[in-house]
């Protein structure tokens, strides 16, 4: 394992979406350091295949890990539950391996919903693997999932809080599918940008789960059971890569974090 505790710490997603999960890092632990790379030239990953979601995570993580990552945070549902393994494999002797999935699944187990909602792309549907780990950890617990294919698209695209907007979260949000739910799953890094939208639908009255704080707490417990959590109090800076540097990834980066952050285009050789 890489016990350099000044090393960065890598974060990956399909383009804006991640940057909620970077952020929740940043919020709680603001010494370490960031390196992000949003794969905006093959957004979205929510209609990939496995395979082709493997070989672009395996390809991200290796870049990361070139450029001294002491961990990877796969900020992704769609690659999470596809690639998760493979990528714990390759790599896990090396340096902890995170993904989005099994901290909201931790933090269900705690919870006494019976029915559950989960919106999410059709590739972490199709995985199936809320289902799967919902269902070993609690058994009791019906998940009832719906594949919500135009939000990522349409947050990427900068609709938030707008008609374009209301009117997609509305026509799924009122699918028979989702009726009685004690608890909505965010089975995106995407929505979080569109909670308050959520949660204005639903009047406050169910609970919204999301993974950014909940992971965020996870790989400080990871880091600091590695011993490799940042011991300096300098605020230091981070850098984010953009395998095709757009308007939208550009200005939600500055947004979610400041004006003077540190934006790169790179290409990897897919």
């Amino acid at each position: 394992m890489i016990n350099d505790s000044s090393a960065p710490i890598g974060i990956f997603d399909s383009g804006v979406g991640g940057l909620t999960i970077a952020k929740a890092i940043k919020n709680y632990m603001p010494y370490e350091r960031l390196i992000y790379f949003g794969d905006t030239l093959h957004f979205p990953y929510g209609d990939k295949s496995r395979e082709i979601l493997e070989k672009y995570s395996l390809d991200i993580s290796r870049f990361l890990i070139k450029e001294g990552c002491k961990a990877i945070v796969i900020a992704c549902n769609s690659a999470s539950s596809n690639t998760f393994l493979s990528l714990k494999e390759a790599f896990g002797d090396k340096i902890p391996v995170l993904n989005v999935i099994d901290p909201v699944v931790s933090y269900i187990s705690e919870k006494n919903y019976t029915k559950i909602g989960l919106i999410a792309t059709r590739a972490t549907i199709k995985s199936q693997v809320y289902e799967k780990v919902i269902k070993n950890n609690r058994p009791e617990v019906q998940l009832c999932s719906l594949a919500t294919p135009l939000l990522a698209p349409m947050v990427e695209e900068g609709f938030v809080n707008d008609k374009i907007s209301t009117a997609v979260l509305r026509y799924y949000l009122n699918q028979e599918t989702l009726y009685g739910i004690e608890a909505l799953l965010l089975g995106c890094t995407h929505y979080p940008i569109i909670f308050e939208e959520i949660d204005r639908f639903y009047n406050g009255k169910i609970d919204i789960i999301q993974a950014p704080d909940l992971l965020a707490k996870k790989l400080h417990s990871t880091l600091k059971e590695e011993k490799c959590l940042a011991n300096t109090n300098i605020l230091t800076e981070d850098i984010f890569y953009a395998s095709a540097l757009t308007e939208t990834f550009n200005h939600n980066a500055k947004l979610f974090f400041s004006s003077k952050i540190f934006l790169k285009e790179h290409h990897l050789k897919f």
